[in-house]
């Protein structure tokens, strides 16, 4: 079975988004976080998105805009699934567009395939909680910067039973920053 890996980067109080949606607070760990999803990336061969997220993604990754990011090409080349209810279609540049899919078990089928790597899901919040309480996510990985928002919007799901997680590794950065990685205890 593939493994559903969550990536998000989160403030030291846990916000992946700003009160207004920004997400300028994880400029300062960029470099850092390039040259180690790269590594990632030889794992992975699916990215997962939410529409949200998607829209977003699709009005950057796949333009002249993200010529000068390293991990472009490697993103770019990534094949694209979109969980959506509304979307009909999900074009990627000019780039194979996007595989559409509906709900839960079409991810489940996702992660059963027999053959492929390992699958991202990126942001795409209210998608990875749904995926968290339906026990989809195999690893958690945080990106955490080194900065407290006080206000935005929160990683993880409130109002709901607690999820007990594993460590599986805590690494720094030389700018403060840390990726740390947990798996769902079983």
């Amino acid at each position: 079975m593939r493994r559903l890996i969550f990536q998000e980067y989160v403030t030291l109080d846990g916000y992946a988004a700003e009160l207004d949606g920004g997400l300028e607070f994880f400029d300062s760990i960029a470099d850092h976080a390039d040259d180690d999803n790269l590594r990632l990336l030889e794992s992975i061969d699916t990215m997962l998105l939410g529409a949200e997220t998607y829209r977003l993604f699709a009005g950057y990754w796949p333009t002249d805009a993200s010529a000068n990011e390293p991990i472009a090409p490697t993103l770019n080349a990534l094949r694209l699934v979109v969980v959506s209810t509304r979307l009909d279609s999900a074009p990627w540049g000019s780039y194979e567009p996007g595989l559409v899919i509906r709900d839960l078990d079409a991810v489940r089928a996702l992660k059963a395939e027999d053959t492929g790597k390992d699958i991202i899901l990126w942001g795409s919040i209210t998608l990875f909680q749904s995926l968290l309480r339906a026990g989809l996510v195999d690893e958690v990985q945080l990106r955490i910067c080194p900065i407290l928002l006080g206000a935005g919007k929160s990683a993880f799901p409130s109002g709901e039973p607690p999820v007990q997680l594993e460590l599986i590794e805590a690494r720094p950065w030389a700018n403060g920053g840390v990726l740390v990685r947990y798996r769902p205890a079983s």
